[in-house]
């Protein structure tokens, strides 16, 4: 995977390189795309805050009587060009899971920097539910809106699996990251190679113009209600 990445961008030896885009990215036409994406992410994300908004607030008092608060779980990840940026998710598990994540390294069924893990003791009864129809991705509307991220892009990384990446699996990130995006219409957890979810986003990105966003918005909504892979 790494030759064929070099093969199609050429060798990284600077964080240029790295992010670098595919030429026709920087054409008037795909520029003017680029433009109505953003336009688009901005729509799409106030409309939907806006409407949204009873749901929220029927997760947050859930959330409150299942588990008390914090009602929000503070995402901290990886944005465009490796930037590190604060989102923010429905909180699906316990107070304090990410200090019991160590004690659990032995049950993960991702390769790589990333942890899954079917049926994670940590997650709480109305989380398991958030999760499975991806109700708790909802709050990174806010995100879009702001521009730290896309409908639709590679999912950002947590800073600390960040870290562990290698070079080539970085120039997923030479795009926003998005709340959607090929792995996750494609089998997400259920696809346990690292690269090959890699490979999926710079698929993404060689692949992407206005039409591709709108095929994956459409299949996420299929993959969300059949609940493939939503652990």
């Amino acid at each position: 995977m790494e030759d064929r990445c070099v093969a199609m961008y050429g060798p990284v030896s600077t964080d240029e390189d790295r992010f670098a885009l595919p030429p026709r990215f920087r054409t008037a036409w795909g520029r003017t795309q680029l433009a109505a994406k953003r336009a688009l992410d901005i729509v799409v994300s106030a409309a939907g805050l806006v409407v949204l908004a009873p749901v929220f607030a029927a997760i947050a008092v859930a959330g409150w009587v299942d588990s008390g608060r914090p009602i929000f779980y503070e995402w901290k990840v990886v944005g465009r060009r490796g930037r590190p940026f604060s989102g923010w998710k429905f909180r699906t598990m316990v107070v304090g899971a990410d200090r019991l994540q160590t004690s659990l390294a032995q049950h993960n069924q991702m390769t790589g920097p990333v942890f899954k893990m079917a049926d994670d003791p940590r997650v709480t009864p109305v989380g398991r539910f958030l999760r499975r129809y991806s109700l708790d991705e909802l709050p990174q509307l806010w995100s879009v809106l702001c521009g730290t991220m896309s409908l639709v892009g590679p999912r950002p990384p947590l800073q600390r699996e960040w870290e562990r990446f290698e070079p080539w699996q970085r120039r997923k990130l030479a795009v926003a990251p998005g709340i959607t995006c090929l792995w996750q219409v494609s089998g997400r957890a259920d696809i346990r190679d690292f690269d090959d979810w890699v490979r999926l986003d710079l698929e993404y990105i060689e692949r992407w113009n206005l039409w591709l966003d709108a095929t994956i918005l459409a299949r996420t909504a299929v993959a969300v209600l059949s609940r493939r892979g939503a652990y």
